[in-house]
């Protein structure tokens, strides 16, 4: 059995954790849960993203997934990318750029450069069924045509407004 810790309005922790069941979680209203994504860019200013497996969605989205009870997000982080694309990372190598209220939870955004074959990933068959890097202009594509996952528009922006503020 998986939980996940609660945090107040301001992402204190309340002493509180719910069991993490299949599907979205129901959370108590005033508390959040923790959840956390990666962006990955290469030396080509591309990003890697995903396309879960059919039992996700079949969506395109980057990597990420909930901070288990005890865990930081960095740690959620890393153990995502681990889990999901067979790639280990240190906490040096990852930078949290954002994080805000996104529905029931706090949305951490992390960002990583770093050039990655493809073909030496291992994806997790329960969450992954591939990968593919993408450009800015193909991904703003993605969202104006609906088909980048929803939770993770306002993350990649959060993402380009960090890479404009840092050139």
């Amino acid at each position: 059995m998986e939980y996940l810790d609660l945090y107040d309005e301001n992402k204190r922790l309340t002493g509180e954790k719910i069991i993490r069941k299949k599907g979205k979680p129901t959370v108590p209203q005033n508390n959040y849960i923790n959840i956390v994504v990666i962006f990955i860019q290469n030396s080509e200013d591309k990003f890697l993203l995903q396309v879960t497996s059919k039992e996700k969605g079949s969506e395109i989205a980057t990597t990420g997934g909930h901070v288990k009870s005890g865990q930081t997000s960095q740690e959620a982080i890393l153990c995502e990318v681990e889990e999901e694309l067979g790639l280990d990372i240190s906490k040096e190598d990852v930078k949290m750029i954002d994080s805000y209220i996104f529905g029931i939870a706090f949305m951490d955004v992390y960002y990583l450069r770093k050039d990655i074959n493809e073909n030496d990933l291992t994806l997790q068959d329960e969450e992954v069924e591939s990968v593919q890097w993408l450009s800015i202009d193909e991904i703003k594509k993605l969202i104006s045509c609906e088909k980048l996952r929803k939770g993770n528009i306002k993350a990649f922006k959060s993402v380009l407004s960090y890479l404009q503020s840092n050139r």
